[in-house]
Parts: structure tokens; sequence; C-alpha cells
């Protein structure tokens, strides 16, 4: 007696909201929303799939902004639709370079390309098979990288030659919270045209069973922690951008650090300057109760002092600040993030702590990624962990007034005002350079806004490996 294996039906693998368009072919251009899990990347990857194994005729193309980021997100994900389509893998020639998936059956084919090597792709083009459906995947970096709205034009020209009909373009992302922001107004503009269709989605369009309960407890802990912060990440709202950047930042993250407690490493930023203030931020790593507490603060303005100290002397000042925290917590190791531009403070600190001292010292270059260094801190913060030591008196007034500029943010833009803000820089500093510790005591799915999410459950997150 012979099983016939069940047939997929596709309303059991993409949520209600995508039906009225994954046959639809009348549709040219489709942008699809969400916030954290509202699963547009798991309907990008069936529909795509199922292209290739519907029309002989009809190949695919799937871009990012940059084609080194294609392989470990969307790539994947391709490869994980075929999974949910239950189509065995035998059925397709799949390679990684280049990086394409191929329905043996009709030849037709998925190619991956960066739109920084959109000329690649020229050459690929088959009139027997042309493209008939173009994936952009987190199209964000087309606005923040890119030329926008013209490099779209330019890709659509590239890849509807040769269609007689049924070409469409998809377009994935997750809009940035402020209104202002050049997508989000290309959205507004596309909403307009009869021959597109725009669609939202959130977690609570998905059903629970695809998402997990751990993952709807990281939503809600945020909505409680957060509520305006919930709405961007997790319903996907353009919610505005405040002008004050730590507006989450309040009296229960001042806190007193426990004079009893020891770190074996404690993590120090540092933020240089001549005139302008140069400051070291110290922070402990405690890994028991999964804080990382302020400790103490250096703060040295050659402006307000009216005297200027040289390089030598903040290195001196530094070990000195060090040997007090030491004698402090019995800490073993002290971690450095310095300003990358310091170079001539960051020789001298490593001469003043080369021999003599009573822990160990390892001083890095800190990661100046400034919009990523605020969102990391946001989330510290949000989720208390990070708090700031009545000592680090400096950083407390800063938070209470680091903002970013209006005009930019009228232009669509977040930059910060470069004013009174050498303390948040060095917070920033050490937040980034503590983060591969930080970020495992932050709720599932909340360590970064670009982390793609197995969104119909970690039995196919495996199971695509197979296919690698």
């Amino acid at each position: 007696m012979t099983h016939q294996k069940k047939q997929v039906r596709i309303s059991e693998i993409i949520i209600p909201k995508y039906l009225q368009i994954f046959n639809n072919r009348s549709i040219k251009h489709i942008i699809l929303t969400s916030g954290r899990a509202g699963t547009k990347s798991s309907y990008a990857s069936i529909r795509s799939d199922y292209q290739l194994v519907s029309d002989a005729n009809g190949s695919v193309v799937v871009l990012r902004k940059h084609h080194n980021k294609l392989r470990k997100t969307v790539y994947k994900e391709m490869l994980r639709g075929i999974i949910r389509l239950q189509i065995p893998k035998n059925k397709f020639r799949i390679t990684k370079s280049p990086m394409e998936i191929i329905y043996k059956k009709y030849g037709t084919t998925m190619y991956f390309a960066g739109s920084d090597g959109i000329d690649d792709t020229k050459g690929i083009i088959d009139e027997d098979k042309p493209i008939k459906l173009v994936v952009l995947d987190e199209l964000t970096e087309f606005f923040d990288d890119g030329e926008g709205e013209d490099e779209l034009t330019n890709i659509e020209a590239t890849f509807v030659r040769g269609n007689k009909g049924g070409f469409q373009m998809i377009y994935l992302y997750n809009p940035p919270k402020n209104p202002n922001a050049p997508i989000n107004l290309w959205c507004k503009k596309m909403e307009k045209r009869e021959d597109c269709i725009h669609i939202h989605t959130d977690y609570r369009d998905v059903p629970v069973d695809w998402l997990g309960p751990d993952l709807i407890a990281s939503a809600e802990m945020m909505k409680k922690a957060d509520p305006k912060m919930y709405r961007w990440v997790w319903l996907g709202e353009a919610i505005g951008v405040d002008e004050l950047i730590y507006y989450m930042f309040s009296d229960r993250h001042r806190q007193k650090p426990d004079p009893d407690r020891r770190y074996d490493r404690i993590y120090i930023g540092g933020d240089y300057g001549q005139q302008n203030a140069t400051t070291f931020e110290a922070f402990g790593l405690d890994t028991y109760r999964k804080k990382f507490p302020g400790l103490g603060e250096y703060y040295h303005s050659g402006r307000e002092s009216g005297r200027q100290k040289s390089p030598s002397e903040y290195a001196r000042d530094l070990v000195e600040f060090m040997d007090g925290l030491h004698e402090q917590y019995e800490n073993r190791i002290f971690y450095i993030f310095l300003d990358p531009s310091a170079k001539g403070l960051a020789e001298e600190v490593r001469r003043a702590t080369r021999t003599g001292l009573d822990y160990q010292v390892f001083l890095r270059d800190a990661e100046n990624d400034v919009a990523l260094g605020i969102s990391r801190v946001q989330k510290a913060l949000v989720f208390d962990i990070m708090s700031i030591s009545p000592k680090q008196e400096y950083a407390v007034q800063e938070f209470g007034t680091y903002e970013y500029d209006k005009k930019s943010i009228e232009k669509g833009k977040e930059v910060p005002v470069k004013e009174a803000d050498h303390c948040m820089d060095a917070i920033r500093y050490v937040v980034m350079g503590a983060w591969s510790n930080i970020k495992h005591w932050l709720p599932l799915d909340i360590v970064e806004d670009d982390v793609n999410i197995g969104d119909i459950g970690s039995r196919e997150v495996r199971e695509e490996d197979e296919y690698l």
C-alpha cells in the first residue's frame, strides 16, 4: 500500500493577509512592510520559489544593496521557502558561487545579486527565461546607502525587458521611525499608483504556533518596558523621532553600584579631546545578575578648566582611575575602548599600562557606528541592563540633553547634535565593546534590528542546512 504525500496548501504556510496577492499577477509593485516577525520574508521566499516551479518561462532575481549581505540572510530564507513548500531538494540545483537556485525541470533560475554590482546581472538574463519577479530585500539600504527612488527605477528598467506581462517587484522593509524618512515618503507616493499595493503586518497577524511563546513574551516584555519602542519594533509604526535621544533614561537608571560586588572584568569607554573634554566611563560586567552597572567617571575639559592636558597626562590619569577601581572591586581585567581617532592617547596608554600593574589591560579601538551604538545603548536602558552611578555626574547631565538636530529630523535623518556629547560617545563605545556579552541578557529576538527571525519554526532553520 502506497501513501500519497500530503499536498501543501498555500493558505497553511502564508498568513491570510498575503493570500490576496499570491496568485495575482496584475499588480506590478508589491510593498511589504512589517514590525518584527511579520513574516514578510517568509512570504517572499515562498512566492519566489513558487515562481520557479509554476512558470516554465519565468525566473527570479533577489537583490540587496550590498552583495556581501546576501548569503547569510535572504539566500538562506529562499532555501527555507523550499522546505515550507515541501519540494524535494533534488528537484533543484543549488550553488553558492555563484549563488543560484535552479529548478531542474524548467531551467528557471533564482539569481542573487547586490545592487552595487547590478551590471553583473545584465548578462545572465535569458530571453527564454525572462525575469518575472524581482525581490528587493532590506529596501532601506537602497535609500540610506544608494540613490533611493532613482535606483529602483533603474532596477525595474533592467529586468522588465523581455516580459510580455506578469512582471512583478516585491519590496521588503521595516519602516524607519521617522515619518519623513525618504523611504516612508516614497511608499506614500507609491500607494497612489493603481499598479501598486502596500500590505503591512505585525506579529499579531501570525499564528502563535508559528512564532512560539518565547517570541510573544519578548514582544510583551518590550510593550511593558517601553510602549513607544514596542510600537516601532514590533508593530512597525513610524512613531516619529524624539529630539531627546535617550528619552527612556529615568531615575530608575540612576543607581549606586554595590560596593561589595566583585567584577572579573571592568569595561571603560574613552572619548578624547584637547580643548574639548576627555572622559572615561567605567562599567562592571555582572554576569551573575546580568547587569552592566556604571562604576565611575573621569572627566576633564581643557576649555572649562583653563588647562589643557597632554596625552601622556591623560594616560597617567587613566591608570590612576583604574587603580582606584581595582582597589575597590578587585577586578583582574580592564577592557578599554578608546576613541578611534585618538591615536596619540592610545600609544601613551599602551606605554603606561605595559608593566607594573596588578591587573591586565586590553586596549581596543572603539567601534564608531553612531546609529548602531545609539540603538544598543537604548536597548540596554529599556531592559534595565545598564545603570548609571551618581559618580558619573557628567554622564547623567548629558543623558538629559543629548538630542537629534531638529533640521535633520525634518529631512528624514537622525543626526545627533555635536555638543556636550563626550560622555555619550564614551558610553556608546563601551556598550559596543561589551555587546558580545550584554546581548545575551536581552529578550529573545531583540538583539539586532537586522537579524532575520526564523518565523515559522526552528525546525526549518535546521533543515535548510542540508542544502548548503
